[in-house]
């Protein structure tokens, strides 16, 4: 955090607002945003943690990600609002929020979420809540668009008060937002974007290599057609009973970049495999991404680069994850473990999570997962970040394969965080439990991808409604129930995220069947 206004580079004092003018990505810009961070490590042992303390959270809840593969998810503009559970900093009396976003949220949603403040009226919340909107759907970046209008700029920054502390929460970190921070003379908690090439596909398997963990068969800098039927081939050769394996562009998400090769009627000749698998490849390759072309993919896999590995199969797998965070001070942190629903035709989209991981290896992947965060703190990453595992059991014991790190935000993100705010306690490694405050175990099964065409044409005010009206609500004297997200989706594309809490998993997955069948029985 920094003071508001712009931080001078000089002398380290703040300046009044004057924004320095520098070309984005230029060695200047890039020395300044460095100053910043700096600024930010100094201040966070004194500000971030105090209950009391004068601060400004500037929430940018942008997908700075490739808009093409971005198009392909529905609603992909709404997503911006899974951030609205750092709403939940107004729990702090003397924090400031100013949360911008492409469209205008409905302010029934925000004051859905006011009401769930732990120990604050939603009017003390209100006055220290700024709403700002582009008022732009079009398919580009918040950032992007933030950077566009001056104006807007300029009402984040009179929104934050005079002397008060104030950093970026960002989703991911881009060229765009080191410059929306440099313009703003603020700094943000995350991976600086020189850095963030440590999250691709390519680099992930560099780092995994490096702190030893099991990985599977595969290459990494694949570039280019020929590349990718080499790699395949390769596969092959080295296991003839390999039955499929995995394209990952290296910057794909949520599975949007991968493709699945079938290596069903292959020839045992190894002299006539590359040929088979050139022609074979263009009809046979099953693309996650929806509506996307084979001519597509390779243009944008030959855009991005990336990955081919081995499809590890096996009759009981799973998809952990590992969610990190390295704090300005160094200080590296388990923060949870999920076990990831993943979904689609390829099985490759993440659909949600349950929390914490199975205990049978929770324990496991989060000591790996701090491996890894440590790796990246050695090379200066900061902020949250998450390592996606693939686990199968084999007889008594479990096997783990480190597949990504994602340096950035995810799907398992804004439900812990809202968990964490909700009830004020916290993940123990060790132990691989969450509880409460009070000492109470919880856990939680969250999705982002409930869907149904019936849902269409409902509104939020439509949706509380019935929330109400079946007693579908977070109870915050048992500290459980649901808690719904991605309420501005439901109207135009019938889909709704959940977040439902309870002390057992059993629990957690009763409350979420309870909402669906009401919602299913409208």
């Amino acid at each position: 955090m920094t003071n508001a206004g712009t931080y001078s580079l000089e002398d380290g004092n703040p300046l009044n607002n004057m924004e320095y003018v520098c070309r984005p990505g230029s060695p200047e810009e890039v020395e300044r945003f460095k100053k910043l961070q700096l600024a930010f490590g100094r201040e966070f042992a004194d500000v971030f943690p105090g209950h009391h303390a004068q601060k400004a959270v500037v929430i940018i809840p942008s997908l700075t990600l490739d808009q093409e593969i971005l198009a392909k998810i529905k609603g992909q503009v709404f997503y911006e609002e899974r951030m609205l559970c750092l709403l939940m900093l107004l729990r702090m009396p003397n924090t400031h929020v100013v949360f911008v976003t492409s469209v205008p949220v409905d302010p029934v949603i925000i004051d859905y979420y006011l009401h769930l403040l732990p120990g604050i009226t939603g009017f003390h919340a209100r006055q220290r809540l700024t709403l700002l909107s582009c008022y732009d759907a079009e398919p580009l970046s918040l950032t992007q668009k933030i950077l566009e209008r001056p104006r807007l700029m300029e009402r984040i920054r009179t929104a934050i008060p005079p002397g008060y502390s104030a950093h970026l929460a960002c989703f991911n970190v881009t060229p765009y937002e080191r410059t929306l921070a440099v313009k703003l003379g603020i700094p943000i908690y995350g991976c600086d974007p020189d850095l963030y090439y440590w999250g691709n596909k390519s680099r992930s398997r560099q780092i995994f290599r490096e702190c030893g963990l099991s990985m599977p068969e595969g290459f990494e800098d694949v570039k280019t057609l020929d590349d990718i039927i080499e790699a395949l081939s390769e596969l092959r050769e080295k296991n003839p009973l390999l039955e499929k394996a995995v394209i990952k562009m290296n910057d794909g998400f949520s599975g949007e970049g991968n493709a699945i090769f079938p290596f069903e009627g292959a020839p045992g000749d190894v002299s006539r495999l590359r040929q088979w698998v050139r022609n074979k490849l263009p009809s046979a390759l099953k693309i996650v991404a929806s509506g996307m072309s084979f001519e597509e993919y390779r243009g944008k896999f030959e855009q991005m680069q990336g990955i081919v590995e081995e499809f590890i199969t096996g009759s009981h797998k799973t998809s952990p994850s590992v969610q990190c965070r390295i704090t300005p001070l160094g200080k590296v942190e388990v923060i949870s473990t999920h076990d990831q629903s993943l979904g689609g035709e390829s099985g490759q989209v993440f659909l949600g999570a349950d929390f914490p991981a199975s205990e049978a290896y929770s324990r496991e992947i989060g000591i790996m997962g701090r491996r890894v965060a440590e790796a990246l703190k050695e090379k200066g990453v900061l902020g949250r970040f998450s390592i996606d595992f693939l686990t199968l059991r084999e007889q008594y014991a479990w096997k783990h394969f480190a597949l990504e790190i994602n340096l950035r935000k995810g799907g398992t993100t804004h439900p812990y965080l809202m968990l964490q705010f909700l009830t004020n306690g916290e993940y123990d490694q060790g132990s691989g439990i969450y509880t409460t405050a009070n000492g109470q175990p919880r856990c939680y099964y969250a999705t982002d991808n409930l869907h149904n065409e019936k849902y269409r044409g409902l509104t939020p005010q439509d949706l509380l409604e019935i929330a109400i009206g079946n007693e579908l609500h977070f109870d915050a004297t048992l500290q459980e129930g649901v808690v719904f997200h991605l309420i501005s989706a439901l109207s135009q594309y019938g889909k709704l995220g959940l977040l439902c809490i309870g002390k057992t998993p059993e629990k957690t997955r009763n409350i979420y069947n309870r909402t669906v069948e009401v919602l299913n029985s409208l």
